[in-house]
């Protein structure tokens, strides 16, 4: 059977932590670095995909980002994505420290927001052999003006540029809004679509009791300077494997293929799921089982994993 222990490690002097699963049998084995998306922690939907991946001789290494989850760092609930591609590598680095792993044989595994930060791991750190990207966030300021509508947009830039002011004048982590919302029409949000609160409440209350649904004002306002496409174009060689999902209408499946298609790298796999939703690939086991089959294959095949 396969093992699993808590661990951490330090990125940029904040404590990290995250469950280690390594396959039955002799290794060193192959790693896979998995990251969460927007408010994630490690118990939603990682452990899931993990079980395929771990099946097919491939470690895994899950982790909270700081300021998130079971991982120290305030303020709480800050997203701040050149932090967290920051603790992507710390994960690589105390990766390769363990007896277990074999440290030439790392990859990449990502979801929603954490999708567009496996692509530009990959793109800047040599150390990464293969990148699984999930329903990427890939143009932060192009989602947020698409699934808000002109007249909510401007609304989400005034309440960001007040916040900048109130952190300004008080020095403070400044204020917080929903990750998601029932009523989108009415009260502002990061992702106003009611099937994400629905569907993030309903996983918490059965496995993630950590999530919280909500961010810092000041993370959707870095979210709106969040561009994959110049660090896509520089994978040049490294195989990547992309699971998008049809008509996802979340993170923009249009804006997806179109950064897939930039990628030179000729060792590259786009997967469109047909009849699937964004959200699906966290709420119907079914969906998740057919992204989990397709991730564990490629990194098996990539990563030289024994099964």
């Amino acid at each position: 059977m396969a093992t699993k222990r808590q661990v951490e490690f330090l990125s940029k002097g904040v404590k990290v932590r995250g469950d280690l699963v390594v396959p039955d049998g002799a290794g060193p084995f192959p790693l896979l670095v998995m990251g969460g998306g927007w408010c994630y922690v490690k118990e939603i939907v990682m452990p899931h995909y993990a079980k395929a991946i771990v099946e097919k001789g491939v470690a895994v290494l899950m982790f909270d980002y700081r300021c998130m989850g079971a991982s120290e760092g305030t303020p709480r609930q800050h997203i701040d994505p050149a932090a967290q591609v920051e603790d992507y590598k710390s994960a690589i680095t105390f990766g390769e420290t363990l007896k277990e792993i074999d440290p030439g044989r790392i990859g990449v595994w990502g979801i929603s927001y954490a999708g567009g930060h496996v692509l530009i791991v990959g793109a800047t750190d040599p150390r990464v052999k293969c990148v699984i990207s999930n329903i990427p966030v890939v143009d932060g300021y192009e989602n947020m003006r698409r699934v808000h509508g002109s007249q909510r947009f401007h609304q989400l830039n005034e309440l960001i540029l007040a916040d900048r002011r109130e952190r300004t004048k008080g020095a403070t982590a400044g204020g917080r809004m929903p990750m998601s919302s029932l009523k989108p029409f009415e009260e502002l949000s990061t992702w106003p679509f009611p099937s994400i609160h629905t569907i993030f409440h309903d996983i918490k209350g059965r496995e993630a009791p950590r999530h919280e649904h909500w961010s810092t004002i000041e993370s959707t306002e870095l979210m709106m300077s969040y561009d994959v496409g110049p660090f896509a174009k520089r994978l040049y060689n490294t195989p990547t494997l992309m699971i998008v999902a049809e008509g996802d209408e979340i993170t923009l499946w249009d804006l997806e293929i179109g950064v897939f298609n930039s990628i030179p790298s000729p060792h590259k796999r786009l997967v469109v799921l047909p009849k699937v939703s964004h959200m699906s690939l966290y709420s119907k086991q079914d969906d998740l089982a057919i992204a989990g089959r397709l991730a564990a294959e490629f990194a098996a095949e990539q990563l030289g994993a024994a099964r």
